[in-house]
């Protein structure tokens, strides 16, 4: 039997469709990273939210996909640290090859992942939670923006909630990383410029097994209001335990990052009653809140309400509605694109209306895209205004008040 031999060019040509097929194995996708926190001390609340922004690629994929392919989110864990972020940034935008992010979640990796990795890129981030005051003039070359409102007003918010209550002195600790550093500082003007004191002030180190020697310094300037800027599930929940056992502060007031199920179950409602006092952006109540309830109210996808849920999914359906609008996966078409599809004019789009998106942007009409979560009028820095609630425990349950536009 004679040996077959094949021609080097029918070889090639037969090789070719299976050479291009391993090089570009995504080619009938797109895909949308997710710079998320899912470890570490925020982790808690941040697999709520990722599960928000997974529920609205799924609403988008079940609508007929991006540019009419199928999208795909590709999560990369933080564990809200800088460097594990970077590394995570490079990750998805180098070795994923994704289109654009979603994210980050804590400030501590948003900041660093946006400056020295996805800003060179021109890679869009959109994130869900970053809240530090540092992030509106942070030099990211134009790549972040960011659906919750800087705490420069959350801590406005506070001190002005607090001094309505008439509670005028307090004490003051906030973890030493960019959110509660950026947190305490609004606050701090805030509440003295409202003729409030501030009777012991401290940074403290988060995940310490003890606070006890901080918080009797603290407590020793005669405050009965503990003002404590943390994370629920590492440093605040640790604090506001053994403030408890030692019975040195009345009452807490804290902020977004206390709002968590583990604080709750950490220390129980009951221990809680009548002694928090809390902050969070929230939602703007409206017809496109309504609506995201009726869509996902009873969801299994997420815990509904939870906090920045609402802004998670907004994240995801802002970056892929750029993408739309941008016509391809060209990564400076889509930063180009992002406030075409939020800023006012253009026809009103938001939770559930996928479809109407997209037949108005290939119609070649405007669309305003509002939220689950509100407006999100983005300014030249890629910040909103927002609104925010108070948050409290009564009757064994976290109670939740009406939202308060930023600044008011």
């Amino acid at each position: 039997m004679k040996n077959r031999r094949f021609h080097p060019t029918a070889m090639t040509a037969m090789a070719l469709p299976l050479i291009v097929a391993l090089a570009n194995p995504a080619a009938a996708e797109i895909r949308i990273g997710s710079l998320s926190a899912l470890t570490g001390p925020a982790a808690d609340l941040v697999k709520q939210v990722f599960g928000a922004e997974q529920a609205a690629i799924d609403e988008i994929n079940q609508a007929g996909g991006i540019l009419g392919q199928q999208v795909r989110l590709i999560p990369a864990d933080t564990a809200c640290n800088a460097q594990v972020g970077v590394d995570a940034a490079n990750k998805l935008i180098n070795i994923e090859q994704v289109a654009a992010i979603i994210g980050g979640t804590c400030s501590g990796e948003t900041i660093p992942a946006a400056s020295n990795v996805a800003g060179p890129a021109g890679v869009l981030m959109v994130s869900p939670v970053s809240t530090s005051p540092e992030i509106t003039n942070l030099n990211d070359r134009g790549v972040l923006f960011r659906v919750v409102p800087s705490d420069n007003f959350q801590g406005v918010y506070m001190a002005r909630l607090l001094l309505s209550k008439d509670i005028k002195k307090v004490a003051l600790t906030y973890v030493n990383n960019d959110y509660g550093v950026g947190l305490a500082e609004a606050f701090r003007a805030a509440f003295v410029a409202g003729g409030g004191q501030i009777a012991g002030d401290s940074v403290h180190e988060d995940k310490k097994e003890s606070y006890r020697a901080e918080l009797a310094t603290l407590a020793s300037g005669g405050a009965e209001t503990l003002v404590l800027f943390a994370i629920g599930d590492s440093s605040g929940l640790t604090i506001m335990r053994q403030s408890l056992e030692a019975g040195l502060f009345q009452r807490f007031a804290v902020a977004d990052g206390m709002k968590v199920s583990a604080l709750l179950e950490g220390i129980g409602t009951e221990n809680l009653e009548g002694r928090i006092i809390g902050s969070v952006p929230t939602a703007a109540v409206g017809p496109q809140s309504d609506r995201f309830k009726d869509l996902y109210g009873k969801t299994d996808k997420f815990t509904f309400g939870y906090t920045f849920t609402a802004q998670g999914y907004d994240a995801a359906m802002i970056t892929a509605l750029a993408i739309e609008k941008a016509g391809s996966t060209d990564r400076r078409a889509i930063l180009n694109a992002v406030r075409d599809v939020t800023n006012a004019p253009g026809e009103v789009v938001g939770p559930g209306d996928w479809a109407k998106a997209v037949s108005l942007i290939k119609a070649g009409k405007d669309i305003n895209y509002s939220g689950a979560a509100g407006d999100h009028e983005f300014d030249g820095n890629g910040d909103v205004g927002g609104v925010f609630s108070e948050w409290t425990v009564k009757g064994g349950e976290l109670v939740v008040s009406p939202p308060v536009a930023a600044g008011n």
